[in-house]
């Protein structure tokens, strides 16, 4: 069981609740290695899971971890945080055996910083793909000159469509995490006969907004929905996070103004993406991500 403290050396960090952090103080410790998440955006991760932070001994905020239980057999892991003047001090590890304790028996997923590779494999953890951050000011987005069905906004009467979609594409049905999605994001799908057969959401986040996620069968679909949520942010910053390197999907990304700025590496415990896969013929993809943390 890890302790409630850790020796850090002349000072003693202390484990706390992410519920009960202060937000300007969370943004800070996110500012401090380059991560854009605003107070608004830790406060919608603490809304759909749980976590801790290890602060010192005034009660500043040194490093924190986060979990999101999206169903009763897989989870994600994220928000690991540490302040860079703790890197090397062993805080990570700590945080995560809260997070592991908490998750026993659980598959997880976690997408993981060049950084915290080591951490992560060291614990089990084995490499899956690569995610590629793909970002910046939406430029001559590329016209869209047909679309393979009925493109409309969605509204809540699609949200049970939308849920089933995405749990094939990643797994396992997330409700919980989709139903605030729909409340804080545009969302456009793509209907043929009548049924739902792809859809990309939009939200506010960091520097601007945030595409995702995007579940489509093949690449004009993904295309279809994505391209009005380019569109509406013309001249704004735009993210978007997609194992997708190659492609229509990918180029169509790149020539919107999106270039790749970093990638991670998705990773797993447990059972693999592999294993979560849908099978039948053109199966639903997650061609975008909801974010690095939330998967």
């Amino acid at each position: 069981m890890p302790s409630d403290k850790l020796q850090i050396d002349a000072f003693a960090m202390q484990i706390g609740d992410v519920a009960d952090a202060d937000l300007e103080q969370l943004h800070a410790l996110s500012i401090s290695v380059g991560w854009p998440h605003r107070g608004q955006d830790w406060q919608f991760l603490r809304e759909v899971g749980k976590g801790v932070v290890a602060t010192d001994e005034i009660g500043r905020i040194m490093s924190s971890a986060m979990w999101f239980r999206h169903s009763p057999e897989l989870a994600t892991i994220g928000m690991v945080i540490t302040s860079p003047r703790l890197q090397t001090q062993g805080t990570g590890l700590w945080l995560m055996e809260y997070a592991l304790k908490d998750l026993g028996g659980v598959n997880l997923r976690l997408n993981a910083t060049r950084a915290a590779q080591r951490l992560y494999l060291s614990i089990g953890f084995k490499p899956e793909k690569t995610v590629y951050q793909c970002q910046g000011l939406v430029t001559n987005a590329p016209a869209v000159e047909t679309v393979p069905g009925e493109l409309r906004l969605l509204t809540a009467d699609d949200l049970a469509a939308a849920i089933a979609l995405d749990a094939a594409a990643f797994g396992v049905p997330r409700a919980g995490l989709m139903e605030k999605l729909f409340r804080h994001s545009r969302g456009y799908g793509l209907f043929r006969d009548g049924a739902l057969v792809a859809f990309a959401l939009c939200r506010r986040f960091g520097r601007g907004h945030v595409v995702g996620p995007i579940v489509a069968c093949g690449d004009e679909d993904a295309i279809a929905v994505a391209s009005p949520h380019i569109r509406d942010h013309d001249g704004t910053f735009l993210r978007l996070d997609t194992h997708f390197e190659a492609g229509d999907f990918a180029l169509f990304v790149v020539r919107s103004g999106l270039a790749i700025f970093d990638t991670v590496l998705t990773m797993s415990l447990g059972r693999t993406l592999q294993d979560f896969a849908t099978g039948g013929e053109n199966p639903p993809v997650t061609y975008a991500l909801v974010s690095q943390t939330l998967g």
